[in-house]
């Protein structure tokens, strides 16, 4: 499966004019400021037809509305795309105008496009904008029908910058801005992929032809393997599967040099019944996104294997089903982990953070001196941040910091949690060293479930990054689609190639 999700291709620059030829439509993106004067589109039938819209409050200019203007003949495109940026031009608006830009060209079955740049913006920052938004935009998931006809394709967008735009400057910003859509791309594409296409093993088999195209090292123990070890919270939630589990490794040395390694911990759960403590049947489908940690940090390795920072990664997936037979865990049970501490289990559909623990202790005994961990964990953080924000959760607030204003830079909503010791308390067992749910999982949900990865982390600096609410959506919402988003994988594109992406 490991390819390119992407038939659009960038690159090709111009200067701007109406008469460039060759594309069947023009994006024009317009801030509400912009969209009060009274000559936009060069034409004057174009700019009544576009102000009349605005009077009926049709086009306002917002961020995220789009209308497609035929041109009759007045310009040498079929289209103008009018693209709305709200008040003011933005990095976050123009990515999105891109996205409804390359919906509607799909909609309208046109294969090539042209985009003027905003004026008065930085054109290296709005060439990475447009190019993310539109190979964002063009995501569709896989379908399986007998006779699917084919779709259309976007097959080629044209940039036109100003005739002393700086080519080569920007054609490696649209190169780096294309590694960071599609490794999002590809988080979706795992993501959305049904449970029975993706097993523990295939996800193991995917990372390692990952690992094989970039020259990552990979490792993958099998159920044997991990038993031999001691992993008994891995072995404990794969146990009622016939498909066994998988522990997955992976290792980026960009800095070779330096004894700095930072582990990267993704949730592989290819579905979850809830075990024993069984899910309610309605909406369980959705549970074939519950190894969406495990895919945004498989999205962040292939953005890595082509920008390739200065730092040395170790990246550990474990990866199970949780289903219900007799050889399942059950409530009660209590398991002891590679750390040596012992799991009192109270609820066997809190299994991510059982097999995450698994997944930080190994990333430490491998090297790892600063962990972030992103998982699908709670149903809780769609209490407090519905499906808009990922939820974080630190023991140092400075290894936060940089990533929450990666964030910021990709366009992508995280909120931190506190850690209380009030809420470390909750998690304290009378019969093992700590319990897999507090008392009362409606109270402080994702940020106990958060607090007990942490505690495996012990000292070392660790983030949490629940991604329960925004991994997955069951219908488009702004720039992201229905189904799989990729969430964080931009973030961390962010944070781990921040040189490469100024």
């Amino acid at each position: 499966m490991f390819a390119k999700t992407t038939a659009i291709t960038t690159g090709v620059f111009t200067s701007f004019t109406h008469n460039e030829q060759g594309a069947d439509a023009i994006v024009v993106c317009l801030s509400e400021v912009e969209l009060r004067e009274d000559t936009v589109l060069g034409e004057p039938q174009l700019d009544q037809a576009l102000q009349r819209l605005r009077a009926k409050g049709i086009f306002t200019g917002a961020s995220g509305e789009l209308e497609a203007l035929p041109t009759y003949g007045l310009l040498p495109y079929a289209y103008v795309l009018v693209a709305g940026l709200g008040p003011a031009t933005s990095r976050d608006t123009l990515r999105a105008a891109a996205v409804h830009a390359a919906r509607e060209a799909l909609a309208l079955k046109l294969e090539s496009l042209a985009l003027k740049l905003p004026s008065g913006f930085d054109s290296r920052s709005a060439v990475t904008a447009l190019t993310e938004g539109l190979l964002l935009g063009t995501y569709r998931i896989a379908v399986y029908r007998k006779n699917e006809p084919a779709r259309a394709e976007l097959r080629r967008a044209v940039l036109l910058t100003e005739a002393a735009a700086d080519a080569a400057l920007l054609a490696a910003a649209i190169a780096a801005a294309e590694a960071v859509a599609e490794g999002t791309n590809y988080a979706r594409d795992l993501t959305n992929l049904p449970a029975n296409k993706l097993l523990p093993a295939t996800l193991a088999e995917e990372a390692m032809k990952l690992a094989q195209h970039y020259g990552f090292g990979c490792e993958v123990l099998d159920e044997h393997e991990i038993a031999a070890r001691g992993m008994g919270g891995l072995i404990a939630v794969g146990a009622g599967s016939a498909n066994p589990p998988r522990m997955i490794t992976l290792q980026y040395k960009g800095d070779p040099d330096s004894a700095d390694v930072l582990g990267l911990v993704g949730k592989g759960v290819t579905f979850d019944t809830g075990g024993i403590s069984m899910k309610s049947p309605d909406g369980m489908e959705e549970m074939i996104s519950d190894m969406g940690g495990a895919a945004t940090l498989l999205g962040a390795l292939h953005i890595v294997g082509q920008l390739k920072p200065k730092m040395n990664l170790v990246v550990v997936i474990p990866s199970a089903e949780n289903m219900t037979s007799g050889s399942a865990y059950r409530p009660g049970d209590i398991v002891k982990m590679l750390s040596g501490h012992s799991v009192e289990v109270l609820n066997t559909d809190a299994e991510g953070r059982i097999i995450l623990a698994e997944g930080i202790t190994y990333a430490k005994k491998l090297g790892a001196n600063r962990l972030i961990d992103v998982a699908t964990l709670t149903g809780a953080i769609l209490i407090s941040f519905a499906d808009v924000a990922t939820g974080a959760v630190t023991n140092d607030d400075e290894f936060l910091k940089p990533l929450l204003q990666a964030a910021g830079e990709a366009g992508e909503k995280l909120w931190q949690l506190p850690n209380y010791p009030e809420y470390r308390e909750m998690l304290k067992s009378d019969v093992a060293d700590i319990k897999n749910q507090a008392s009362s999982d409606r109270w402080a949900g994702a940020i106990t479930g958060g607090l007990f990865i942490g505690y495996f982390a012990e000292e070392t600096p660790w983030i949490h990054l629940d991604t329960g609410g925004t991994a997955w959506l069951w219908s488009a919402k702004g720039i992201e689609p229905k189904g799989a988003t990729g969430v964080m994988v931009r973030t961390l594109a962010a944070y781990l190639c921040a040189d490469q992406l100024r």
